[in-house]
């Protein structure tokens, strides 16, 4: 079951792909936005960042912190990030534990046959920490409603 709004997130610290580790907790203060993917470098992952990439003013205009995570290394996800210009953080839940605190880890993808990879999943964190949205994604192929993530942010 992934985390539910109203819940407290849960705490973790991951990498990004400066090499820096990045906690949520210490993101308190401004609302933060959790988009997991599944894997860097496929179609609908990518679409999905360079959405959130040509549309960061909408983000930055309500003092979002947006942060991409998947379970790929934190190497991947720099020539990835890179690639594409993101200009926003990617995190690498590399040991796959704020996919599991957040309850969006598949036990085995759909595509492939490959376990331990993370579900497509969007959550606002509020500025105390607390869970003001969540969705997980019913397939990989489906995308977040970036509309109704923007509507949670500007209500806060």
């Amino acid at each position: 079951m992934s985390i539910q709004v109203g819940q407290k997130a849960p705490a973790f610290t991951l990498f990004n792909t400066e090499k820096q580790k990045v906690s949520l907790e210490e993101q308190q203060g401004k609302p933060v936005v959790l988009l997991f993917f599944p894997l860097a470098f496929t179609g609908v992952c990518t679409a999905e960042l360079c959405n959130v990439r040509d549309n960061i003013a909408l983000y930055n205009n309500t003092n979002a912190q947006v942060f991409g995570i998947s379970v790929d290394s934190l190497f991947t996800l720099d020539k990835f990030s890179k690639e594409q210009n993101l200009n926003f953080p990617l995190l690498s839940d590399f040991n796959k534990e704020a996919a599991t605190a957040f309850g969006v880890l598949y036990e085995t993808f759909p595509a492939f046959e490959m376990m331990g990879v993370s579900k497509r999943a969007a959550f606002v964190v509020d500025k105390d920490g607390v869970v003001q949205y969540a969705e997980v994604c019913p397939t990989p192929g489906d995308l977040p409603d970036f509309s109704a993530i923007q509507a949670v942010l500007a209500a806060l």
